[in-house]
């Protein structure tokens, strides 16, 4: 039998999110940020291809995105609860990594690959942040999908999207457990 990292698989066990609105400063400094960057970094990456990158939102940042959120909802004709929604992870956040996906043109790895790899990055980012004591969130919604947010507030192109704003700062509570899968209904097993 190989021998066991108890304490990561422990970790990987029991980890929960922290929901958003309920993370408040402190936040990570550079130098703790760029650890979990770095961490978020080795994920699987079919012909490093590297096909995501990292924007750090700082709260200063937030009001901007905020108001562009709510901007973009009243052209969009959603309503009030739906714009509400869309700004008020900027109005509460006071650190978040968007990770874009790049989608890289290659003959060898299909682009669903590479969206898969910029999602791995996401969960990694998410696990390193929760792991190093922090409370995190990850988070979409639709300004993530609506594409003049995504280059009116990052100055995406074309070949580029959010794949995930990952929200990292101090848990003021620790969220209930919640019902988990039943592996056993989610499990195949083949055996010839």
């Amino acid at each position: 039998m190989p021998e066991s990292d108890l304490a990561a698989l422990n970790f990987l066990l029991n980890r929960r999110s922290r929901p958003a609105k309920t993370l408040t400063t402190p936040v990570p400094d550079r130098a703790a940020l760029e650890e979990l960057l770095t961490a978020a970094a080795r994920t699987p990456d079919h012909g490093k291809l590297e096909p995501w990158r990292f924007i750090v939102i700082e709260k200063t940042a937030m009001p901007r995105l905020a108001d562009l959120a709510e901007t973009r909802g009243k052209v969009l004709g959603l309503d009030d609860e739906q714009i509400g929604k869309g700004r008020s992870q900027f109005d509460m956040g006071h650190l978040a990594v968007a990770v874009i996906e790049v989608h890289v043109p290659s003959p060898k790895i299909p682009a669903l690959e590479q969206t898969y790899s910029a999602g791995a990055v996401c969960l990694s980012l998410l696990n390193a942040a929760l792991a190093a004591g922090w409370g995190a969130n990850w988070l979409s919604g639709w300004p993530s999908h609506d594409r003049v947010f995504m280059q009116e507030a990052f100055k995406l192109k074309d070949n580029e999207r959010i794949a995930g704003l990952i929200h990292i700062g101090t848990e003021t509570t620790a969220p209930p457990e919640r019902p988990r899968p039943d592996i056993a209904a989610k499990t195949t097993w083949l055996s010839e």
